[in-house]
């Protein structure tokens, strides 16, 4: 008798099948993935169906009003202190019949709070047995408000000589490209507001109608609350990144101007014989330390909590909360988005660039906002040989979403001062994207660069050095802001703007997969234009 062979997972006809479950919360829910420390429920993100009555946003509503059928529930449909998207959905969801076919248990939770900041999908956590109930509704039912539940991807998370690298000097004294008038937004684990990096030309002083938030937690009471918390982090992640677009640092001279400190002490990678990261206070510190383009304006969006990373979900809201303060293009008061940030991607879980953070991220450029993306730092690892030995190597089709999406400028990592000698960064994740797309798009350098760390005061300035494609992608966010800042009719044009980037680069003469189009170069790029 021949057995009959074992289905292979990645079986196109298994992949591809339409669901309203997605590929990687189905392998959740059939056990084949386990999320540590989860209880029964799982963090979802439900994606609504556009061809409900209405579109989606009163496809929303009508689940947030099954949601809030429950009596025990009544006290979330107050809308006292809450963001005002909150309270339009919850106001929708009041005025719509529930969807019959959804009946939440009592632990299911959605968080109204980041789901406001979206009109196509709703967060939260609900159990296996109201998942599985929801897909059968689904597949009974031809027209329901739910198109697909998406798992909850977890998402992990100067400048004195990098600077040089990206020629932001020379752009600086030629051009005077350094950022002003121009806001930039850091999706992260917040920012140190207290750094005095901060201090000296008011980086994170926002435009009026502008604020920073925190969507790590919905409990804020207040919109100044949320704003208190995103300028903390415990982490120091988002300060470092950061500190690498914006801001400066001065040395004694004028010790009453803002930003002036007494010493600067800077943490190296290197470590001591009891293997403690060695800080050095130095005996004759530079007279200036500052970012890529120091006046640009810096937005704390806090997405990363202060223990273990987030959720995919924080991110999404934070590019509609984006939206929402440019009039989803209209009024442009927010020009520019890093995320150093990510998670792998699994070519069975969905198409490349066709995630729901990789679409999000295209929809925000297409309004004409720049979204700058770290590629992702998995581009090396291990290989096996025939005896099962194991052996270093660099790995292909690596790039982390949302670095596949299309339209953003994913950046690699190169040598923080030596480029053309020492190429592309081990760690940096390589190209092509699974469907064949050329990424990552540019290099920056992300090796050992230096940048604020949390734990300063008003005299004694903090710094470390940290290396990766987080580090790598602000460089650019800098170098864009700056080349914004005296090309202003290239602001609401990011599509034009990376395109730009890419011709003017420097090719290091390594392969395109790597590389993309090579180092970033702001003189060439303002040059060119």
């Amino acid at each position: 008798m021949v057995r009959k062979p074992t289905p292979d997972r990645f079986d196109p006809n298994q992949v591809l099948q339409h669901s309203c479950i997605a590929r990687d919360l189905r392998e959740v829910l059939d056990g084949e993935r386990r999320l540590a420390g989860r209880d029964s429920r799982l963090p979802v993100m439900i994606e609504m169906n556009n061809a409900w009555p209405g579109g989606s946003r009163f496809a929303r509503a009508a689940l947030v009003a099954a949601y809030l059928n429950d009596p025990a529930r009544a006290a979330e449909a107050e809308p006292a202190d809450r963001p005002d998207t909150t309270r339009e959905l919850l106001a929708l969801a009041q005025g719509s019949e529930p969807w019959t076919g959804a009946a939440f248990a009592r632990s299911d939770r959605l968080n109204l709070m980041t789901s406001g900041f979206t009109e196509a999908y709703l967060f939260g956590w609900l159990t296996r047995r109201t998942i599985r109930q929801i897909a059968r509704a689904c597949q009974r039912d031809r027209t329901t408000p739910i198109y697909k539940i998406w798992l909850d991807q977890p998402c992990d998370s100067t400048v004195y000589r990098s600077f040089r690298t990206v020629k932001c000097d020379a752009a600086q004294i030629a051009f005077g490209a350094r950022g002003e008038n121009i806001v930039w937004a850091v999706a992260d684990s917040g920012i140190q507001g207290s750094h005095p990096h901060f201090a000296t030309h008011g980086t994170l002083d926002l435009p009026a109608q502008l604020g920073h938030f925190d969507f790590t937690d919905e409990s804020h009471a207040s919109a100044a609350d949320s704003a208190a918390a995103a300028l903390t982090d415990s982490d120091g992640h988002g300060t470092h990144v950061a500190g690498i677009i914006a801001g400066e640092t001065r040395v004694a001279g004028e010790p009453d101007r803002p930003g002036t400190v007494r010493a600067i002490e800077i943490e190296t990678a290197a470590a001591d014989e009891a293997g403690r990261p060695q800080t050095d206070q130095l005996a004759a510190p530079p007279d200036l330390i500052q970012g890529v383009a120091p006046l640009a304006r810096i937005m704390s969006l806090k997405v990363l909590p202060d223990q273990g990373s987030g959720q995919t979900s924080a991110v999404i809201a934070a590019i509609g909360y984006v939206q929402q303060k440019n009039e989803y293009g209209r009024n442009l008061r927010i020009h520019g988005l890093n995320l150093s940030l990510g998670y792998p991607f699994r070519q069975d879980w969905f198409a490349a660039g066709q995630s729901p953070i990789c679409k999000e991220v295209n929809r925000l450029v297409r309004s004409g906002v720049v979204v700058v993306v770290a590629a992702g730092n998995s581009g090396f690892g291990f290989v096996s040989d025939e005896r099962s030995r194991f052996h270093s190597s660099t790995h292909a089709s690596t790039i982390s979403d949302p670095g596949n999406a299309e339209l953003a400028i994913t950046v690699g990592s190169t040598h923080r001062d030596q480029p053309h000698e020492y190429g592309v960064s081990y760690f940096s994740a390589k190209g092509p994207t699974i469907d064949g797309r050329l990424k990552p798009d540019i290099l920056a350098p992300g090796e050992r660069i230096v940048s604020c760390a949390p734990g300063s005061d008003a005299t004694i300035a903090r710094f470390r050095e940290l290396s990766g494609t987080s580090m790598a992608a602000p460089h650019v966010s800098g170098m864009i802001a700056a080349l914004m800042s005296i090309r202003r009719e290239f602001i609401g044009q990011p599509e034009r703007i990376k395109r730009i980037l890419l011709d003017s680069a420097t090719d290091l003469g390594r392969a395109p997969t790597f590389q993309g189009a090579g180092l970033a170069d702001l003189m060439r790029a303002l040059q060119s234009i």
